[in-house]
């Protein structure tokens, strides 16, 4: 057994009400500080700060998350520093106001993504973590469609700021769902053994894991494939916001449903065919619908082929979403390093963001935006080069003709 139907429940619905950070309020924002006098360079300079937030707690998160039995408390400490950011920043959107609010939005990422993992790894174990990863990625980008519309909508009918009314609204079910998933079905530590009994396990150092030169060159493809991803959107939506007759808000809104229900369609067909394929055979998709994704936005200033384009973000965005956190399960196989390493990764990934919104915005405010998209692109295209000839496949070659089974969840 998998965990009990009400646990399994709690953690869809945590994934469906949990907000977005980088999608979901990343673009709105960079349009509502644009709305506000704030140049390109500036913007880029706040979500440097939010990035930064992150980067500086992922990896001792990642150590404390290891070390907790009991990780449902992380959820609600992270949820209410979302939920005052929000707050912050609706009711003084002025440099210093801001800057704190995403200090506290940025810290959330550092909790909230590696302790859903976490928890869903101890609930299912490593034999079901693929299609497992999968449903919360498609539960979270199904939320993300709702809460995407809603801000759309909101921000149209009544005021950019209410949108971060919304946001903070939000924590409400979110704390309720973390409270469904029962401790009873979480088996802490068991899943990351995974099924190797523990006096044949090798003592390891906590810094052990990034001996293996695979981690080292996929977490130089991740920082990249982030730093190519990360400006994108936030960059168009100031481009729609400085001289165009769209509403800028109605605009972000249909680029992110587009994305999120792509994301939501994919992410269960992308855990079921990692476990069939492979690891590698999807990556490289998504890092190729990257490269796509910033040629075509250099090709075209009409709305809709630009909503459509954002299909190819979906398909970038939601495989990666899936398969990065079970290449990350692979490497860490036996060694009890598995939340360490999501941390680590999850700090480098925030340093490629941070670093993309900044250099970015700055080529775009001194060249102009399709000098800016060009250079994006280029990124994505050497990431996609580097994953090609220097990254093997991390499944254990028996697992790709074996059928998926399901863990059994026994004590002892």
């Amino acid at each position: 057994m998998v965990g009990s139907r009400k646990t399994l429940a709690g953690l869809d619905w945590l994934n469906f009400f949990l907000t977005d950070v980088p999608t979901g309020i990343i673009p709105f924002l960079a349009v509502y500080l644009a709305g506000y006098g704030w140049n390109v360079q500036s913007v880029g300079l706040a979500l440097t700060v939010c990035g930064i937030a992150g980067i500086v707690f992922q990896a001792p998160m990642g150590l404390l998350i290891d070390a907790l039995s009991s990780k449902r408390e992380l959820f609600s400490l992270g949820i209410l520093a979302l939920a005052g950011g929000a707050l912050l920043i609706a009711y003084m959107p002025t440099f210093w106001p801001v800057m704190l609010a995403l200090l506290m939005i940025g810290s959330t990422m550092s909790i909230l993504g590696p302790a859903i993992c976490a928890v869903s790894l101890e609930v299912v174990g490593l034999a079901a973590f693929d299609r497992r990863q999968g449903r919360n990625l498609a539960f979270f980008s199904a939320g993300n469609v709702v809460a995407a519309v809603s801000m759309g909508l909101l921000g149209y009918y009544l005021s950019n700021r209410s949108i971060f009314f919304f946001v903070a609204a939000s924590a409400l079910p979110t704390v309720f769902c973390q409270l469904i998933v029962g401790p009873d079905d979480i088996y802490f530590q068991r899943v990351v053994v995974a099924a190797v009994k523990s006096e044949e396990r090798v003592a390891t150092g906590a810094l052990s894991v990034f001996e293996d030169q695979r981690v080292i060159v996929f977490l130089v493809c991740s920082v990249m494939f982030q730093f190519a991803n990360a400006a994108m959107l936030p960059l168009l939506g100031q481009l729609t916001a400085k001289g165009s007759s769209l509403n800028p808000m109605m605009f972000m809104s249909a680029c992110v449903v587009t994305t999120q229900l792509v994301i939501a369609l994919l992410a269960s067909w992308a855990g079921k065919k990692a476990g069939l394929w492979g690891r590698k055979p999807l990556l490289l998709i998504s890092f190729g619908a990257l490269l796509l994704r910033g040629l075509f936005y250099t090709m075209t200033g009409n709305a809709d082929a630009l909503i459509a384009i954002e299909i190819l973000d979906g398909v970038a965005s939601g495989i990666f979403g899936v398969v990065a956190v079970l290449v990350i399960a692979d490497l860490t196989e036996g060694s009890g390093r598995f939340n360490l390493m999501l941390g680590a990764f999850s700090a480098a990934i925030g340093i490629g963001i941070s670093l993309s919104q900044i250099i970015a915005g700055s080529i775009v405010h001194h060249f102009g935006f399709t000098t800016g998209f060009i250079f994006l692109a280029s990124v994505a295209a050497a990431a996609f080069a580097l994953l090609f000839f220097f990254m093997p496949e991390t499944q254990k070659q028996s697992s790709l003709i074996q059928p998926y089974q399901r863990v059994c969840r026994s004590p002892q």
